[in-house]
């Protein structure tokens, strides 16, 4: 059995879940881009879309009753690995901001486009909440 995770005054989410939360714990964050609440962007800029996919996911770990540390793995999909690689400071500086100094598992994968247009990185996550 399972419970989907829908934080509260989330947009609904179509055809997808936000999260879904097992009995023993795991938290499978659905891949979240950096657009807020209201599905709408608030920038074009790489790394305010990845802050605002990494708040998404804390919304979602936190909807579920988690936090920060319960995230156990990130998997980044990203548009332009040169945009990331230049932007290292910046990236660095806005994932602590969120994240702090807790580094999960993590993978990247460099993709040709994601669904929203808009979107140059959708980031997905797994959480173990203790129970």
């Amino acid at each position: 059995m399972s419970t989907v995770i829908q934080p509260e005054g989330w947009a609904p989410a179509k055809g997808y879940a936000n999260g879904i939360l097992t009995e023993d714990g795991h938290l499978f964050v659905g891949g979240q881009i950096g657009w807020n609440a209201e599905q709408r962007f608030e920038s074009v800029d790489f790394v305010d879309q990845m802050e605002q996919a990494l708040r998404n996911i804390v919304a979602v770990v936190e909807a579920a009753g988690g936090a920060v540390e319960h995230i156990t793995r990130l998997t980044w999909f990203v548009t332009d690995k040169r945009e990331y690689a230049a932007r290292q400071r910046d990236v660095g500086a806005a994932y602590r901001r969120v994240m702090g100094k807790h580094f999960p598992a993590m993978t990247m994968v460099v993709v040709a486009a994601l669904v929203e247009d808009e979107a140059q990185v959708e980031i997905e996550a797994t959480a173990v909440l203790p129970r």
